[in-house]
């Protein structure tokens, strides 16, 4: 139960740096392979590449850890 804190404060540590990095970069960087319809009345914007590369690096970090 003891590791459940530190996955608990790394990911707190994880989600502080983004917020920052998200205040002070407000528009994101669009990597191929993400959707974005810019259309009249309407702006979607779905990061499907980034997600895939967001999960890939969590999981190699959380792996990391587990050891």
């Amino acid at each position: 139960m003891e590791n459940i804190g530190k996955i608990f404060s790394l990911l707190g540590v994880v989600f502080l740096i983004l917020g920052i990095l998200f205040n002070f970069m407000p528009r994101l960087p669009r990597i191929p392979g993400d959707i974005y319809i810019d259309r009249p009345g309407i702006k979607i914007y779905i990061p499907f590449t980034s997600a895939i590369i967001a999960s890939v690096i969590l999981t190699l970090i959380l792996n990391f850890f587990r050891k």
